[in-house]
């Protein structure tokens, strides 16, 4: 069996503390074990408060706790991490094992073992948002930075201190940032709570609501949904945040959905009626859903719609009180906002308005009275990388994000081209010097009435960030970033829901701002809407002069960005695989100017109708002066250049994702001119023109202005479910993984699997036909009855054309059913003299299907003298404590201990040495005892061989 097969068993006395870097997603309570979840919590060990670091089994901060039937793989930091929105992950190296359930401490954190091959313990990583939060992680981090600060540029282009910032460009004579004409009231109402699938305890119903006052007829509606958040506090803005749901005695909820009202006032005044939903029920419990809770967040939207359906109409006079003083709502007429994981949340509540998901999965069961117009993602989580592509969405990126901090939110732009019709305007606004927590007041320190902090994270050991420290040129103060915010959310409304295109040039990459979000630097970009004819990197094209680069690929040849890049892209943030076919953009790269990077499709392109060809191209931050040539070539040979642009970078640094694709466009008037067929473009030409520099090109494509009509195809949707099943003592059963379709019409998706064996993950394109077949993910079961610790099967999977995903995520668990070997332990040198080693061999029961770790603790002799920490070889010491054997100390002493006790798969034996050292010293024989731990049940040794030993004095 390969090394990547092997598995832990417990590791007795494994008693680390571990540094945590602060502002990254984190803690709620963890859950009941289920099948596809992470498994419950033990009750944590007690840490040691001097934790001598790894050894040569797991390292700092890591242990194996729980009883044999639900082992866990825990880590815990040295202090609490902040609860936020990005999932806190378990790699071994870059392959991610899963996502563990957090404990109620908030800094304890347990990934269930069953069928989870762990690989080499040194690789173990803990990340959050592509940001590594264990020890060594930030150690190394920290060292990378050092060195890569203290080393001579290389990154190509004229370097410029971060923060300068380049030219403010024109406002746009429209600005949705100016209050309307209708004074706002507002409100609150609580309903019955409710449950949703998965979930143990009911979910709350509250909201408030800011509406005009004296609008007529019914109103458009929208509808707020806040992030994942410390659920409970108590002792106000300086007391404890909590992550647990229902709120314990002596806390009161944190009033998140409160934290909008800025936003909700200036819709209101627009004549908008506004509602901002409660959702601390879904983030005190979302560890208990596979999907982290995006369709509970769904189907809680999808619940209050319902209700404004109602009020909007017969059910008038049942309506709260705040309801009846706002205007009519019309449900013809609905924006969701979602900020972070709600902004998740009100993608999949479209996805599902437009097609239904599993009635099992979904809390929501009734009609669809609502028709969505439009998504405002704010700092979004994508973890299904399944954006709705036929509801236009605008979606915020903030620069300084220290909570989703790879922004992943672009892929609801990338993520959608070419699955629909492409109607759909999908628009990216990144917001350079905004943080994640700030657009909600409470999560600002200074205006929260609850415990809250800068998200931007920081520490003693690291310099103040050049871009996003507080007080820094680019850095936007929290009452700016919230104007902006209020700014570019009315500009989505007016343009999504009232059909006002004079604002949709603040929104598509028209490189207009909006006057009233004040000093904000803000750029966009934007897929969708009258574009057509796209240019995009992937099969079938070829690239002469740069090469098409992979943007998630562990290989540094095909990567886009090379392994120790100063920072990252919100374009290629990784997802449930280190390798994604389908997802590839054009690198290039030059000393000097005139070497052209022509671009091929495999099919001519039409760019017929076209005003301007639109090209998103990323230069590396902190550049100025990017200049580029553009030039199309038509099937005939005909040749056009078309004009130049100039980019300058964004302002980045390591800790900030700003390696982000800008929209400029050149007229298609010299093609025209030329006589270029432009039905029939066979290649696009970049041709640098200044001095040196490096890019990528993301797309292009023809643009004319305006929106175009969306009509929602009617697409199949894919929800991958999961199974679990008992291996058997004998025989081979073949299983299949529940794949379920819906919907109408023909569509393709990219399936993967992973291999619980080699843990390649293989993938294929599959054409899914809801009623005309089924996607078959067949398994092999064989039981047999030696023991293991069972295995998954994980299955996932992405929408490429014409269809849509809604559950990604899942596959099949088999379940192991064999007793787990007992084990003995026999002295081959169990009295030696000084100098000598002693040795024991401990024998399994019966041969197992994994590699059995086993911990040790050594434990107080029975009389006599005890064995010290000076009698035993200092280098074994060290490499099996990861302390100093100075001071002398009797071994039971020792509280951190890891040696690397392994009986391997298909093995019945393995041997456990203790050398010694001649010390000179006249003594009485002295001894040790050492108790071998096959789990750890809340921390205590359960069971076991002991080990006994005496040395006594050389001759």
């Amino acid at each position: 069996m390969s090394h990547a097969r092997r598995t832990w068993v417990a590791a007795a006395a494994l008693f680390a503390v571990v540094v945590g870097s602060p502002g990254l997603a984190q803690a709620q309570p963890a859950a009941d074990p289920t099948p596809s979840t992470p498994s419950a919590p033990s009750t944590p060990s007690t840490p040691s408060a001097a934790d001598p670091g790894p050894g040569r089994g797991l390292p700092a901060g890591w242990q194996i706790t729980g009883e044999r039937s639900g082992q866990q793989l825990t880590w815990r930091s040295d202090r609490p991490v902040p609860m936020g929105d990005a999932a806190v992950e378990f790699y071994s190296g870059d392959r991610l094992l899963g996502r563990p359930a957090p404990g109620k401490d908030g800094r304890t954190f347990r990934l269930g073992l069953e069928g989870v091959a762990l690989g080499s313990a040194q690789d173990l990583q803990v990340r959050a948002a592509g940001r590594r939060l264990d020890e060594a992680g930030v150690k190394a981090d920290a060292k990378r930075r050092s060195a890569q600060k203290q080393a001579k540029p290389v990154q190509p282009g004229k370097p410029v201190q971060p923060g300068k910032p380049s030219a403010r460009p024109p406002a746009n004579p429209v600005d949705p940032g100016v209050p309307g004409r209708y004074r706002t009231v507002s409100g609150e109402y609580t309903l019955k709570s409710v449950r949703l699938p998965d979930f143990p305890a009911p979910v709350e119903m509250r909201a408030t609501v800011t509406a005009p006052v004296g609008a007529l007829g019914k109103r458009p509606l929208a509808l707020f949904l806040h992030g994942r958040h410390a659920t409970c506090f108590t002792g106000g803005a300086n007391g404890e945040a909590l992550g647990e749901w229902p709120c314990p005695t002596g806390s009161k909820p944190i009033p998140s959905y409160r934290g909008y009202l800025h936003d909700q006032k200036l819709l209101a005044s627009q004549g908008y009626v506004t509602v901002s939903i409660s959702a601390n029920g879904i983030n005190g419990q979302d560890y208990a859903a596979q999907d982290a809770g995006t369709q509970a967040r769904s189907s809680l939207v999808r619940q209050h719609l319902a209700r404004w359906a109602d009020w909007s109409g017969a059910g008038r006079a049942e309506a709260p009180a705040i309801v009846r003083k706002a205007a009519r709502a019309d449900l013809s007429r609905v924006l969701l906002v979602g900020h972070s994981r709600g902004g998740e949340g009100v993608n999949r509540a479209a996805m599902d308005s437009l097609s239904k998901p599993p009635a099992d999965k979904d809390g929501y069961r009734g009609p669809v009275r609502w028709k969505i117009r439009g998504n405002v993602l704010i700092g979004p989580t994508v973890f299904g990388q399944n954006p709705a592509p036929d509801v236009p969405s605008m979606t915020i990126l903030p620069g300084c994000d220290g909570d989703v901090s790879d922004l992943q939110g672009e892929i609801y732009v990338d993520g959608t081209r070419g699955v629909s019709r492409g109607a759909a305007l999908h628009s990216a606004v990144y917001m350079v010097g905004a943080n994640h927590n700030y657009f909600n007041t409470e999560w600002t320190p200074g205006q929260a009435e609850a415990p809250a902090v800068d998200d931007f994270w920081s520490d003693e050991e690291t310099p103040p960030d050049p871009v996003c420290a507080q007080g820094t040129a680019t850095r936007l103060t929290a009452e700016r970033q919230q104007t902006a915010g209020s700014t570019y959310i009315a500009a989505a409304a007016r343009l999504f829901v009232a059909g006002d295109d004079r604002v949709r040039p603040l929104l598509d990459g028209s490189g207009v701002r909006a006057a009233s979000a004040g000093p904000a630097r803000v750029l966009t970009h934007a897929v969708g809407a009258r574009r057509s004819g796209a240019f995009l990197p992937g099969a079938g094209v070829t690239v002469d002069g740069g090469r098409l680069c992979a943007q998630v690929d562990p290989d540094p040849a095909a990567a886009c960005l090379k392994p120790g890049t100063l920072g990252g892209s919100p374009h290629f943030a990784s997802w449930e695989t280190e390798r994604e076919p389908g997802r590839d953009a054009v690198a290039f790269d030059w000393s000097a100017p005139g070497s052209a990077v022509r671009v091929r499709p495999g099919k001519p392109v039409s760019l017929s109708g076209a005003k301007s060809l639109a090209l998103r191209v990323i230069v590396p931050p902190n550049t100025t002066g990017t200049r580029l040539d553009v030039s199309v070539t038509d099937t005939a040979g005909r040749h056009a250049r078309l004009g130049a642009v100039r980019l300058d970078g964004l302002p980045g640094s390591d800790r900030t994702a700003s390696y982000w694709g800008q929209e400029v466009r050149v007229p298609l008037t010299a093609a025209t001119a030329a006589g270029l067929d432009l039905k029939r473009v066979k290649s696009l030409a970049l041709t640098p023109r200044s001095g040196s520099g490096q890019a990528w090109l993301m797309d292009a494509w023809g643009w004319r202005p305006g929106m175009a009509p969306v009509r929602p195809a009617a697409l199949p949707r894919v929800d991958i479910g999961r199974l679990t099943a008992d291996e058997g003592d004998r025989g081979v059963r073949t299983l299949k993984v529940p794949v379920r379709l819906s919907g109408q019409g023909s569509g393709r998706i990219r399936l993967f699997v992973a291999d619980p064996e080699t843990l390649e993950v293989t993938s294929r394109l599959v054409t899914v036909r809801p009623g005309g077949g089924s996607v078959d993910v067949p398994v092999e079961v064989r039981g047999n009855t030696r023991f293991s610790y069972g295995t998954t099967h994980q299955v996932f999977a992405k929408a490429v054309r014409g269809a849509v995903v809604g559950n990604h995520l899942g596959g099949l668990t088999v379940r192991d059913d064999d007793p787990m070997p007992t084990f003995k332990a026999t002295p081959l040198a169990g009295r030696v003299t000084e100098g000598q080693s002693m040795r024991w061999r401990i024998e399994q029961s019966a041969v197992a299907d994994t590699d059995l770790w086993l911990g040790a603790a050594f434990v107080p002799v029975d009389g006599g003298a005890e064995l010290s920490s000076a009698d035993v070889d200092p280098q074994w010491f060290e490499e099996n404590t990861g302390g100093s054997p100075s001071p002398a100390r009797p071994l039971s002493e020792v509280e951190v201990f890891y040696p690397d006790i392994t009986v391997p798969a298909g093995k019945l034996s393995t041997e456990v040495t203790v050398p010694t050292v001649v010390d000179g010293v006249s003594e009485p024989a002295e001894s040790l005892r050492m108790r071998i731990s096959l789990w750890e049940d809340d921390g205590d040794q359960v069971e076991g061989p002991v080990l006994d030993g005496t040395v006594v004095d050389a001759p």
